[in-house]
């Protein structure tokens, strides 16, 4: 008999962008790191960069992996791991 864990399965994933003020997302099994103007999640179809303005999440479900997000949407990208973004120094965030 197989045990059945408590995970959430993520079936699909799916983007829905409207008028570049709003992104949902489904099949997000994490958010990796967020800003007022990057979030970079990790999808199942892999990582995805997500740049703009005045970013913020409007909604969060974990168990069901939905995330939908408001602001000004200036670009959205998918990044093999190689392309993973690198983490910045708290002294280069410092003398920007």
């Amino acid at each position: 008999m197989d045990k059945t864990e408590d995970v959430a399965v993520y079936k699909t994933h799916e983007l829905k962008l409207v008028d570049r003020r709003e992104i949902a997302l489904t099949g997000i099994k994490k958010i990796t790191s967020f800003d007022s103007e990057e979030f970079l999640l990790e999808s199942i179809m892999g990582l995805i960069l997500i740049k703009g303005s005045n970013l913020e999440i409007m909604r969060l479900d974990t168990h069901d992996g939905n995330v939908k997000i408001k602001g000004k949407i200036n670009s959205f990208s998918y990044l093999d791991n190689n392309d993973k973004p690198k983490e910045e120094s708290l002294l280069s965030k410092l003398f920007k």
